[in-house]
């Protein structure tokens, strides 16, 4: 399977993942200031976006994908930036296969099993009445009755388009994300990953705490962190400048 994919820059290569829910497009301002300088890969992860749906979603498949891919683009090697269940996706690709990777960034998430904590999300999403719907703005006041803020709101809604019917449509397959959250909320697994990686937390966050040092100690010993303190679990839409900063003098 080949994952939709879209180059933009010229430099060395840099592959960029998104998180649950999300699409390559989440990371436009980052994409272009990041192409300044590197050839700039920007994914759509399995059963998001413009990738293909499948039957099951995990971890080491979407290893897999981004490895695919790589043999697809011939690169033996890339930088690797992953946020959330991309950042996973990015440590399992980094515990499977260290030498496919030359600098890694984890951004807004630990190598652990979460709790669940999407329930209200896939209440929404699924709540939203796709047949009778109008106008983006419908399904907006839909979800919100499950999700009161407006933010994840329009991050949801930008999964809406209309198909070759001119149906609404997700382009997510929410059907298997909702069915298989479990691989979604899993750990990677492997042997340590031996080179330095760099884990970007947002301040205000949850996903990136404390009692989670362990365990990527555990898998990543040369571990070093980044805080942008006044900004939340989507670190790189809400303070883009310094976290294009942080990137930059990382690379």
């Amino acid at each position: 399977m080949l994952l939709n994919y879209q180059v933009h820059g010229e430099g060395e290569p840099l592959i960029i993942l998104h998180g649950l829910f999300g699409t390559s497009e989440n990371w436009g301002s980052q994409i272009k200031s990041l192409a300044e300088q590197f050839q700039v890969i920007a994914v759509d992860m399995r059963d998001h976006g413009r990738s293909p749906h499948t039957d099951e979603i995990s971890y080491e498949l979407m290893a897999k994908d981004i490895i695919n891919l790589m043999e697809h683009l011939q690169l033996e090697a890339a930088h690797i930036i992953g946020h959330s269940m991309g950042g996973k996706a990015a440590m399992q690709l980094a515990l499977l296969h260290p030498d496919r990777i030359k600098k890694l960034i984890i951004v807004d998430i630990a190598p652990v099993q979460y709790t669940p904590h999407h329930d209200d999300v896939f209440k929404g999403l699924f709540s939203v009445e796709l047949p009778s719907l109008k106008s983006r703005g419908d399904a907006d006041k839909q979800l919100a009755n499950s999700i009161p803020e407006l933010g994840v709101r329009a991050f949801l809604l930008k999964n809406l388009y209309k198909n070759e019917n001119g149906e609404f449509s997700w382009r997510m397959n929410l059907p298997l994300l909702h069915k298989q959250y479990s691989n979604i909320s899993a750990a990677p697994q492997g042997q340590p990953y031996q080179k330095p990686v760099l884990f970007i937390k947002g301040g205000k966050s949850d996903y990136l705490i404390p009692k989670y040092r362990d365990a990527v100690i555990k898998l990543f010993p040369k571990a070093d962190y980044k805080v942008i303190r006044d900004a939340g679990h989507w670190p790189h839409a809400e303070k883009p400048a310094k976290f294009t900063d942080i990137v930059l003098s990382y690379l």
